[in-house]
């Protein structure tokens, strides 16, 4: 569980990039976009990654300063180019990414001041991508050798993964975050017999010392599943604008009001409300306030 004695500190692990649209770029990357809402929502974030020294980065590191997050634990690299990734949204509002390889984030390298930071801190919020590569795998590795809250989340781009450094980042994890497809993927590994959704948690718990998992399902909503309970989340409809950064909107709210002492039912809902509202935005970071996000969230509840 989360050690109360800890200042509300989030950390947040891995890739920073530029989102590449046809027709505009925006600052990216799973990592920043929950430190980015998690400042939103009041809880204060650092961000652990890597930018190119060139003009794409000093881009992003000014981004950084506009929101009110720290660039101290941004490593700048003179040998390998900010990550810019290729995405491109279909009729339907899905999201595929072109992702090239390698990056400034593939290289991220433990510092001492990262031990430090950890052990200030209340949570560290890691994915799959930014471990695609030994260097940032191996500083991701001996972080999660700290005493803090774990959070996994999960992000599996083909075919920037793989079975052994998943399987060494589950078992780390205190909560996991994935999709549907994702929770697919990963038992099919250890168990292609198992067939439903209730079926692959339960051997996750069996397998793993995983305590919480989050499985987010798009217009079918997302569950919570701990070892002693589950609740189901519809997802509250709304006028897709995209989908980019919902899931991780979905897990700031989440971990924001866990880090308040909220119970499961309120953080599951206030999550599901921003992943909506971010939907109906455009783009992962849209410039709001957290007043615009709880009147929206007001009204949804009343619907």
């Amino acid at each position: 569980m989360m050690n109360n004695k800890k200042a509300h500190t989030v950390v947040c692990f891995g890739e920073v990039l530029w989102d590449v649209l046809p027709t505009i770029k925006r600052p990216g990357g799973a990592p920043m976009n929950v430190a980015y809402h998690l400042q939103k929502l009041g809880i204060n974030s650092q961000l652990i990654s890597g930018v190119g020294d060139d003009a794409a980065g000093k881009a992003l590191l000014e981004f950084l300063a506009q929101i009110d997050l720290t660039d101290h634990f941004i490593q700048v690299l003179d040998d390998q180019p900010t990550s810019e990734v290729i995405a491109t949204v279909n009729e339907s509002h899905e999201v595929s990414y072109e992702i090239v390889y390698p990056v400034a984030w593939d290289f991220i390298t433990w510092k001492p001041e990262h031990d430090a930071l950890l052990a200030e801190s209340k949570a560290l919020v890691y994915g799959s991508l930014a471990s695609r590569n030994e260097v940032s795998a191996g500083a991701l590795l001996k972080m999660l050798n700290a005493d803090l809250y774990k959070v996994f989340d999960v992000n599996l781009r083909a075919p920037h993964y793989g079975k052994d450094i998943i399987d060494r980042l589950l078992r780390a994890a205190d909560l996991v975050k994935m999709n549907l497809e994702e929770l697919e993927i990963i038992t099919d590994w250890y168990n292609p017999a198992l067939t439903s959704e209730s079926d692959r948690v339960e051997w996750l718990f069996d397998n793993f010392a995983v305590q919480e998992i989050l499985v987010t399902k798009g217009i079918k909503g997302a569950s919570y599943c701990s070892r002693t309970q589950r609740l189901d989340q519809p997802a509250y409809l709304v006028k897709v604008n995209d989908t980019i950064g919902s899931g991780d909107s979905f897990l700031a709210a989440f971990l924001s009001k866990r880090l308040q002492h909220a119970s499961i039912e309120e953080a599951l809902a206030y999550a599901a409300g921003m992943g909506a509202y971010i939907t109906s935005q455009s783009g992962a970071c849209p410039a709001y306030e957290l007043a615009d996000f709880e009147r929206f969230f007001s009204a949804q509840q009343l619907e």
